[in-house]
């Protein structure tokens, strides 16, 4: 079975997890060129360029953000939310708060929110701190706010994707694949969060058959699943399965039709209240 995944890698290694950052990773600015070159008549997400991992089927981010770009340019200043979201001193909350905060990164850097870059450069060592990998990401920390502070872009996007491979890759060494798991679901729905809007604002039905992903739902489904007991009955792990099972059949409407305008802006709702709840203080 092939999942084809938009967002965070569901299950990397460390020598691997490079290959993907977030749903909003690799970006690529389109030049006025590019932008005027017409619009494919459909999207399949099995020709852009992509690496096999185990069962995984990884799509390179900017070939999918190309395409969203040909049929229209996103505003990406407007995607960026105005709070990151706190620690609340829980691990679970900690792990997800990071992957949110990382796709938050991707989408300051199209914006090209210098201050943003940099301020989330040092929240993603604050919270690596929070989890115990804060050795693994420091230079890049500081090579974030360097890259923004010299508007190099490519550069800052580079770092932000090095930045989630060091933390997943020190998580699993840690033996905390679970919390690893949760930073890749944390990235996942705040990039179809923002994906579901940029779709809403313009519907268009090549746009929505991005959102047909069904067996990476089931995939996240088993992988929180295959937590530890503590962490399954864990209030945000709830929600996580809850979220998902809301998703899948909205999601499926992929099959032989088209995802509606009404569908979106569904799992806009859902991963919008799944944001929040993982960037509210008191997440538990």
């Amino acid at each position: 079975m092939r999942i084809t995944i938009f967002g965070i890698p569901a299950a990397l290694t460390q020598s691997t997890a490079k290959l993907l950052a977030v749903a909003t990773a690799g970006l690529l600015v389109q030049n006025a060129a590019a932008r005027a070159e017409a619009a494919p008549e459909q999207i399949d997400l099995s020709k852009f360029p992509a690496s096999a991992v185990q069962d995984v089927v990884v799509p390179v981010p900017s070939e999918v953000f190309n395409v969203l770009d040909k049929l229209g340019s996103p505003n990406w200043k407007g995607e960026l939310r105005e709070s990151l979201g706190k620690n609340s001193g829980n691990r679970a909350q900690v792990a997800l708060l990071l992957g949110t905060v990382i796709a938050e990164g991707f989408i300051a850097v199209e914006a090209e929110d210098s201050e943003r870059v940099k301020q989330i450069g040092r929240d993603v060592l604050d919270l690596s701190r929070a989890v115990g990998v804060e050795k693994a990401v420091v230079s890049r920390s500081k090579a974030i706010v360097d890259k923004a502070d010299g508007r190099d872009w490519a550069g800052a996007r580079q770092e932000l994707d090095g930045a989630l491979t060091d933390v997943r890759g020190a998580m699993e060494e840690l033996n905390d694949e679970d919390l690893a798991q949760l930073v890749s679901l944390g990235g996942w729905v705040r990039g179809t969060e923002v994906l579901t809007s940029i779709v809403q604002k313009d519907y268009k039905p090549q746009r929505a058959e991005l959102l047909h992903q069904p067996e990476l739902l089931n995939y996240f489904d088993r992988r929180l699943d295959d937590m530890s007991p503590r962490l399954r009955k864990s209030v945000l792990v709830s929600q996580l399965k809850s979220m998902l099972k809301e998703i899948r059949p909205l999601i499926l409407e992929g099959e032989g039709r088209k995802i509606s305008p009404e569908s979106v802006e569904r799992i806009h709702s859902v991963t919008s209240q799944m944001v929040l709840t993982i960037t509210t203080t008191d997440a538990a």
